[in-house]
């Protein structure tokens, strides 16, 4: 019985979104420069010339990866989190929490958070994570619960060490992961 247009429809998005999942790790973990999509069709388990279907070039797959990253990674969650109602300090023990966990539990969240910086290092991406950040900063420097310095390095240090984390768990089968209350202390006033 031949497939029906609707199945067939499917189909085509089911592997586009494979490519796409495959390709935001393998990407992440060697870098743009780094994959050749002959390699990338072999990890993916699929035929180099299935990718060019979908894709017109490695360029093409790559910006749709990036297009995508922001969303992996979590941004909006973070945006969310800064709009609340809460005193700095919770927010960024929420941060930590989330962050944490999520890059221990999720493979494409650390994917995500790689790319991101990539991106950004290249000057491609909008600086949100950090400007979300240093808005927490700024508020808990106000309310006495965040340690005194530029808000915006301290952002960066504290992304630093999230995206360290993240590429840490892409490459390592057996990393020791810090916890939350380990990436909080890098912004919070030590209250002994």
């Amino acid at each position: 019985m031949p497939k029906s247009q609707e199945r067939c429809q499917e189909i085509r998005e089911e592997t586009k979104n494979l490519i796409v999942k495959k390709s935001v790790l393998y990407f992440a973990k060697n870098g743009f420069a780094g994959t050749k999509i002959s390699d990338l069709s072999k990890h993916i388990g699929i035929a180099q010339g299935t990718i060019y279907i979908y894709f017109k070039s490695k360029e093409d797959l790559y910006a749709e990866i990036f297009a995508i990253s922001d969303k992996i990674a979590g941004n909006d969650k973070l945006v969310m989190l800064a709009g609340l109602p809460l005193p700095a300090e919770q927010k960024i023990k929420k941060m930590s929490d989330y962050l944490i966990k999520s890059l221990r539990d999720d493979e494409m969240f650390a994917a995500g958070i790689a790319l991101y910086t990539q991106r950004l290092l290249e000057g491609e991406a909008d600086q949100s994570f950090y400007k979300t950040t240093e808005k927490i900063i700024k508020q808990g420097q106000k309310e006495g619960s965040v340690v005194s310095g530029s808000a915006r390095k301290l952002s960066e240090f504290y992304w630093g060490i999230v995206y360290l984390y993240a590429v840490k768990s892409l490459y390592t089968a057996d990393s020791a992961m810090i916890t939350a209350n380990d990436l909080s202390r890098v912004l919070l006033e030590d209250r002994k």
